[in-house]
């Protein structure tokens, strides 16, 4: 494999540069890398598709000739991957394109591939028309209505109050029809505008906006972001200001997210020289909802350093906040009543680079684009004091980043 990375001038926002065909992209804030076509890839299965797909891409970069003039994280070979949340089943995969363009602090690159072990050509980017919105979205229940799942809530419920789990996090899904086959660019960019804090992604037919950051490596220091706890907003800031406040107070919800940043910051522990876990969680304001969440920083230690930001994602997976607490009981619990194929939803996503380095979220605010039908995903962290109903309500306010995106 053959690596060129070069300084170009600003080319334009990341996501308009993309073709339509299976294009890939981790944004926030303009900031992040998008990219497209296939030098290589990598599918897997089962439970060991971290470790698997760990391998493969050590033996990838550790042969390759590498040209970079920019020496940032995500210059030089990148890789975006994309997991299954369960063991099985699910697909898994690690997508090598042949071209990369990134933004960071004000600097832009491109990177060319080629594995044939030629010198790739220059940095020029292809002319590529405007994404096309979707038409005529029909939308239908998935796996299960509304009310079978306010039930499967009450079943969980009744299993946490006899003793079995602290807590257990339930998807639900949603399907959307379209005429003809879904240009993902055209919810990407609707996504990307519309909530510019999460991280705007698209993998292998996988694309959200994710307001979790599982896992992020450089150089060094590692931090993830725990998201649990949530409440939906009404679109009036003083009335947002005191849901805001109750949601802080709120013993359910405080309850739900301690679990999930014991469970990360357990998880990370013995890759750390040193952590800083905050004592409180701050509110997360998003367009549609609030979230309690928690910033958790450390510095890798001797064993951490030669460990990749995907074996760090391997490490964190499942969490509290996606899975439930303790997590084996929960896991087995979701896989008894959920009645939901969740492939990819709340599983690791993002991108790593030849150093190791990298960005992984959790495929959360999420869909999976096959042609002309979409499968949109929503899940909720159900304690002792839930309300069927209200989660119900919860997972519908987590329905809308893309829903609006495809109608917008």
């Amino acid at each position: 494999m053959v690596v060129r990375t070069t300084e170009v001038p600003n080319p334009g926002p990341l996501l308009e540069l993309l073709p339509e065909d299976h294009p890939m992209a981790w944004v926030r804030r303009g900031e992040g890398i998008v990219g497209w076509g296939q030098a290589a890839r990598f599918d897997t299965i089962g439970a060991n598709r971290f470790v698997a797909a760990d391998r493969w891409w050590r033996r990838m970069v550790g042969t390759a000739v590498v040209r970079d003039e920019v020496r940032l994280p995500g210059t030089g070979p990148v890789a975006f991957g994309s997991f299954a949340f369960d063991d099985v089943p699910g697909s898994s995969s690690l997508v090598l394109p042949d071209t990369v363009v990134g933004h960071r602090s004000g600097r832009w690159w491109v990177t060319t591939i080629d594995v044939t072990g030629n010198l790739p050509g220059g940095a020029a980017l292809p002319e590529v028309p405007p994404a096309r919105r979707p038409l005529s979205v029909v939308y239908g229940d998935g796996s299960r209505s509304g009310t079978e799942w306010e039930g499967i809530v009450a079943e969980a419920v009744r299993r946490i109050t006899a003793g079995e789990l602290e807590k257990v996090v339930l998807a639900r899904d949603l399907v959307a029809e379209c005429p003809e086959p879904v240009d993902i660019r055209w919810p990407l960019q609707r996504l990307s505008a519309g909530y510019p804090h999460c991280w705007t992604f698209s993998v292998d037919g996988m694309i959200g906006a994710t307001p979790e950051l599982l896992v992020r490596r450089e150089r060094g220091l590692i931090t993830s972001r725990v998201l649990a706890g949530t409440i939906r907003r009404t679109g009036d800031d003083e009335h947002d200001l005191a849901l805001a406040a109750s949601l802080a107070r709120s013993s359910k919800d405080l309850e739900e997210h301690e679990y999930a940043v014991r469970s990360v910051a357990d998880a990370l522990a013995p890759f750390c020289s040193s952590m800083n876990v905050p004592e409180t969680p701050f509110v997360l304001h998003l367009p549609n909802v609030m979230h309690l969440a928690t910033d958790l920083a450390g510095v890798s230690d001797s064993a951490g350093d030669g460990v990749t930001s995907l074996a760090l994602a391997a490490a964190l997976h499942p969490s509290a906040a996606v899975g439930g607490t303790p997590t084996p009981v929960a896991l087995q619990v979701i896989r008894e009543i959920e009645g939901l194929d969740r492939d990819r939803y709340a599983g690791p996503v993002g991108w790593m680079d030849a150093r190791g380095d990298g960005e992984w979220g959790i495929a959360l605010r999420s869909a999976e684009v096959s042609g002309a039908r979409l499968r949109l995903f929503a899940g909720c962290g159900i304690v002792a004091g839930s309300d069927p109903a209200a989660e119900l309500a919860e997972s519908v306010a987590k329905l809308v980043p893309m829903r609006d995106a495809l109608s917008s």
